[in-house]
C-alpha cells in the first residue's frame, strides 16, 4: 500500500484537517467551569484548537459535552486488524440451494440469550421471520430449521436442546456487559459444549453490540457477529462453514 493511502487523518470541512466531534459526561455541575473542564479534557485528548459546541446539565451534579476540534494524529491502515468476511453474500434462495445440495437435509439452528440476559432483540433479529434492515430473518429460509429458545436460558438448558435437535450451528447473543459478563458467560457456553459433545460439536456463534469479531479464538467459538449484523449475513457464514466442513468448495 502506498503512503499516500497508507496514512490517513480525520476530515471535517477539509481533507486532512484533522477535526474530529466527540461527546462525553463529566460529574461536574453545568456552567463555565464545567465548559472549561471539558476543554481541558480535549486538549489533553490531543485536540487542539477545540470548542464545546454543546453542553447540557444531566440533573444538579452531571453535565454532557460535545466538542470539536482537530487532532495531529495520523491513521496507518497496515495496523488495523479487523475480520474480513472470507465469504460471498447470498440471497436467500441461494443459501437454500447450496444447503439443500450439501446436506440433502434442513440445517438445524438452535438460538437463544444465555445467562441472566433478557435481550432478545438481537437474537429475533436474526432468528425471527420479520428479520432486520430489509433482510428476513432465518425463519424465512426454508432449508433452516430454527428453533429459538428466547431470553436467560441456561448454558446446560441450551446444550441439551443442541443435542435433542441434532443442531448443526448454535447462536448465542449476548447485550448485558457489566463485569465481562458477556464474555464469561460465552466462554462457560463454548467450554460446556466442548466438554459434552468434543470435536462433535456444532457450529458456536456469538453475536452483540460489545463483542469483537477478533475475540472468537478467545471465546472458544467459530465466528462473531458485532452489532448491525444481518439476517443474510449470518445464514451466507453458515453455507460458508458447512462447505468447509463438508469439504466442498464454495
Amino acid at each position: 500500500m502506498s503512503d499516500a493511502k497508507r496514512y490517513v487523518r480525520p476530515y471535517g470541512d477539509t481533507t486532512g484537517d484533522g477535526m474530529i466531534q466527540t461527546s462525553f459526561t463529566l460529574p461536574i455541575p453545568f456552567g463555565p467551569k464545567a465548559d472549561g473542564a471539558a476543554l481541558q479534557l480535549a486538549n489533553k485528548m490531543g485536540m487542539d484548537p477545540a470548542m464545546v459546541v454543546h453542553s447540557n446539565p444531566i440533573g444538579d451534579d452531571f453535565t454532557f459535552f460535545v466538542v470539536y476540534g482537530s487532532v495531529k494524529h495520523l491513521v496507518d491502515l497496515d495496523e488495523v486488524k479487523v475480520v474480513e468476511r472470507e465469504y460471498p453474500l447470498l440471497t436467500p434462495a441461494e443459501v437454500n440451494s447450496v444447503l439443500k445440495k450439501v446436506l440433502r437435509r434442513k440445517l438445524v439452528v438452535v438460538g437463544g440469550c444465555i445467562g441472566t440476559d433478557a435481550h432478545t432483540v438481537g437474537i429475533d433479529a436474526i432468528l425471527n421471520i420479520k428479520g432486520f434492515a430489509g433482510e428476513k430473518g432465518l425463519e424465512y429460509y426454508r432449508e433452516l430449521k430454527v428453533v429459538n429458545l428466547g431470553a436467560q436460558v441456561s448454558v446446560p438448558e441450551l446444550v441439551r436442546s443442541a443435542r435433542a435437535e441434532k443442531a448443526d450451528a448454535v447462536l448465542i447473543s449476548q447485550v448485558v456487559t457489566q463485569r465481562d459478563a458477556h464474555i464469561l458467560n460465552t466462554q462457560e457456553m463454548s467450554a460446556a459444549f466442548r466438554e459434552a459433545m468434543g470435536d462433535r460439536r456444532p457450529l458456536l456463534v456469538a453475536g452483540g453490540p460489545r463483542f469483537d469479531p477478533l475475540m472468537a479464538g478467545e471465546l472458544g467459538v467459530d465466528r462473531v457477529f458485532s452489532r448491525g449484523t444481518t439476517p443474510g449475513e449470518v445464514a451466507s457464514y453458515l453455507v460458508h462453514a458447512m462447505q468447509a466442513k463438508k469439504g466442498v468448495a464454495a
